[in-house]
């Protein structure tokens, strides 16, 4: 038998003959094979037909130009998207500028024209940071300025976050989570400050309200189970206008309107619910549509029919919300921090 298995791995190992392809060994000694009860040991002829199967795959990947690097480095299994590392072009706004504490919100609005954009930071003590930038990401230092928290900073830090108005673009609202309080400001002139019931973990401008009222003075809040929306124009109640109950015992953690006026809120209990401001009533309720704690919201700029949907672990699903049906979805490498969404096209990030 060892003289057989010997005779068979010289046979493997020999020239091919002429008219055979060098690639391609020959399948003669795969007739001899061992006894069932004889046990497995590596062979010679295995370990150069695996090698010559490689020689053969690797020119064809090269050849297509595809490296195998570059595609482990951008997309993995079920829609993974591992990231490539980036080069920081500029960082001169948070170095003229820099936050004394940890910064809990970032937000990038269009500005007035094609050439400008807003920069909004504010950190865990509602510190309020704005620059203008021009289309090349540069500072411009006559239209930035820096707002100092209207408390003057005392207390605990805590979860903090700010939006624009989609008209007037210099008014921002700063949500204070332990605070229970809502800030607006007109650039650096405070003009209101709203207290809420429950802790805010939202904010939002709708893009259009269809009551009469203008959207620039509206703001949608999430506190607690309840969405809240405050008209800072008015006295009566503190300024809030209606109060929606969300999930019994849970808590919402997100909230984002349409171009129509639609209202979509999610929290702890994975669940999207569509709200018409009209009539206050439920258009829809996508449940089970995250894995996990919904944390991020934002319509499509594209069909309105559509919503992306971030959870708090490392997928971003899009979907019909009438239909309660799933579109799409893409992964992370890690659990997402925030997601965010342009204004005017259907282009995702998250980090």
């Amino acid at each position: 038998d060892r003289e057989t298995r010997a005779a068979a791995g010289d046979a493997v190992g020999a020239e091919p003959a002429e008219g055979v392809h060098p690639a391609v060994p020959s399948l003669r000694p795969l007739a001899r094979l061992p006894p069932a009860h004889a046990p497995r040991r590596p062979r010679q002829w295995r370990r150069r037909l695996l090698l010559r199967l490689l020689r053969l795959r690797l020119p064809r990947l090269q050849a297509r130009g595809i490296s195998m690097e570059e595609e482990m480095l951008s997309r993995g299994k079920e829609s993974l998207l591992i990231p490539i590392n980036a080069q920081v072009i500029s960082s001169s706004v948070v170095d003229r500028c820099p936050h004394r504490s940890e910064i809990q919100s970032v937000v990038l609005a269009e500005g007035e024209g094609d050439s400008c954009l807003i920069l909004g930071t504010v950190d865990s003590y509602g510190h309020l940071i704005v620059s203008r930038l021009d289309t090349v990401a540069e500072d411009i230092d006559r239209a930035s300025y820096s707002v100092p928290p209207h408390d003057s900073g005392v207390g605990e830090g805590s979860w903090a976050g700010l939006c624009f108005s989609p008209t007037h673009h210099s008014t921002v609202a700063v949500a204070r989570e332990l605070c229970k309080s809502i800030d607006i400001y007109d650039q650096d002139i405070h003009i209101r400050s709203l207290r809420t019931l429950w802790y805010p973990s939202s904010v939002r401008f709708p893009q259009c309200f269809p009551q009469g009222s203008e959207c620039s003075s509206i703001l949608a809040i999430t506190e607690g189970p309840q969405l809240s929306i405050w008209d800072f124009r008015m006295h009566n109640n503190g300024g809030c206008v209606q109060r929606v109950s969300g999930p019994t015992g849970g808590i919402l953690y997100s909230v984002c309107t349409s171009p129509s006026g639609l209202i979509a809120v999610g929290g702890t209990d994975r669940a999207v619910t569509i709200y018409d401001p009209r009539r206050w009533s439920a258009l829809s309720r996508w449940v089970g549509c995250s894995k996990y704690e919904i944390t991020g919201l934002s319509f499509s700029s594209v069909d309105q029919s559509f919503i992306y949907v971030q959870g708090v672990d490392y997928e971003i699903t899009c979907g019909r919300w009438r239909e309660s049906e799933r579109a799409f979805s893409f992964r992370g490498d890690s659990n997402w921090l925030g997601f965010s969404k342009c204004a005017n096209t259907d282009v995702v990030a998250g980090w």
